[in-house]
């Protein structure tokens, strides 16, 4: 689906604030009300807005280690394989493929070192695991969701 400036600028307040009102994003983008919400339903339907959540502070739940884990499978393992393991930790809060030797990057919260460790030696188990490299995050610089070049006046 090819965004027009009207939907653009829709989905820029909803990055900024996905609680602002259809009449508060209407009123700064010169829509009624009825209208954006035709318009954020459109864009849910084509998978444009895939959801609206709460994005919670890790720490404020005790989550305060962080790392990255490169992963080298053995053989050809599907990604769709990888996938589903690593679903199954809830302290993996993101995996992807990557170019490069290892075969995936698992992006992993926990609350503190021994608990990561145990993570670790959980992923480490899965078969199709050959070994893995860690690196842990000292601290976050920057961390944003994609949005639209255009912000919210």
């Amino acid at each position: 689906m090819r965004l027009d400036e009207l939907d653009q600028r829709i989905v820029a307040w909803l990055s900024a604030d996905a609680r602002a009102s259809f009449r508060a994003i209407g009123d700064a983008i010169g829509l009624s009300a009825p209208a954006v919400k035709r318009r954020v339903d459109r864009l849910l339907d084509a998978g444009v807005i895939e959801r609206f959540a709460a994005v919670i502070d890790p720490s404020a739940l005790g989550w305060d280690t962080e790392a990255f884990i490169e992963l080298f499978c053995e053989g050809r393992t599907p990604p769709s394989r990888i996938g589903t393991a690593l679903s199954r930790h809830p302290e993996v809060v993101g995996a992807y493929t990557i170019t490069g030797d290892p075969d995936a990057l698992v992006h992993v919260r926990a609350r503190d070192t021994t608990h990561l460790e145990v993570t670790l030696e959980q992923i480490r188990s899965e078969p199709f695991v050959t070994r893995t490299r860690s690196v842990l995050v000292l601290s976050r610089l920057l961390e944003r969701q994609v949005r639209p070049t255009e912000r919210p006046a």
